[in-house]
């Protein structure tokens, strides 16, 4: 597979600088201009300004120009309209309408974390107190994971990512959403069928499940409104999340954890029905989080945040 990873999310708000600052307190680098930066992915995030909260472009990294011709053949083959330049390939998603950019982009080397040390019924791995307890530096994301966008032609909208970009699917959620890679991640687009089209979250890797619950605990300190869904465990992807909601209404997620697909032969994909791909343990998601606060201002164009 010539693609790598997400490279970047673009997201258009209505309230530029709140959404901005909201971003810092999550643990992005803000370089100025709307613009973060994890630690291991380089600049990842995009906020600009929009009417109403939608996904802009998303970004996606092959390793050379071979893999950018091979993208433009799929994409011409499907008539899908695309431009080329020395470095990208753009197209339009033909439902909600955001821009994919394919582009020559530099692999993440992740650098190896050590594996955090737990004790457990006739086991002692470690003395004293745990190491996740006792951390205090800020959580600052190791990189963009996935997104997740609700779409109004499920059907449509999975022929553009698996047979005009190649992704791969990894999972059903029933005949409701496909959970899509274009790494070795157990996913990198999640698309959800939806009455509107919109941007429903994206996920921000941490080192482990204590970094999962300390960068919630920080972003809910005199923020509760900003929970959403969480602690929890994944079926599906296996991660460990904790969802909570900036200014404009699109959730971010915390992860760690996630399942991984080094070869397609290894994974066969499974459907799962109702709740069973959604969570494993943990509080069930609350309405909100299936079907967002703002979807009827978004369809009937109401478009302000909450």
């Amino acid at each position: 597979m010539g693609m790598h990873r997400l490279t970047r999310v673009t997201m258009g708000v209505p309230n530029v600088a709140e959404t901005i600052a909201y971003y810092a307190d999550f643990g992005l680098t803000h370089v100025g201009d709307g613009s973060f930066t994890t630690l291991e992915g380089g600049e990842q995030l995009r906020v600009r300004h929009a009417p109403y909260r939608q996904l802009l472009e998303l970004g996606v990294g092959v390793d050379d120009a071979d893999d950018l011709a091979r993208t433009a053949a799929r994409l011409n083959r499907l008539g899908v309209v695309c431009t080329e330049t020395g470095t990208a390939v753009c197209a339009i998603e033909p439902v909600s309408g955001f821009t994919v950019r394919v582009e020559i982009s530099p692999r993440i080397t992740q650098r190896p974390v050590l594996a955090t040390p737990y004790n457990g019924p006739g086991r002692i791995e470690r003395s004293g107190r745990a190491p996740g307890v006792l951390r205090e530096h800020p959580i600052r994301p190791k990189k963009l994971g996935h997104c997740v966008v609700g779409t109004t032609d499920l059907d449509a909208t999975m022929r553009f990512f698996t047979e005009a970009l190649g992704f791969k699917v990894s999972d059903y959620i029933g005949n409701k959403g496909a959970f899509m890679r274009c790494s070795v991640d157990h996913h990198n687009v999640l698309a959800l069928a939806a009455p509107v089209n919109f941007l429903h979250h994206t996920s921000w890797q941490v080192d482990d499940i204590d970094d999962v619950g300390r960068g919630a605990a920080a972003m809910l300190s005199g923020h509760p409104d900003r929970h959403v869904w969480g602690l929890g465990r994944h079926h599906a992807g296996s991660n460990f999340f904790w969802y909570l909601k900036d200014p404009a209404g699109n959730f971010s997620e915390y992860y760690a954890d996630m399942d991984c697909i080094p070869e397609d032969e290894i994974w066969t994909p499974e459907v799962f029905e109702g709740a069973q791909g959604l969570f494993s343990w943990g509080p069930p998601p609350p309405p909100s989080f299936l079907e967002p606060d703002d979807l009827g201002a978004l369809m009937t164009g109401q478009h302000s945040p909450e």
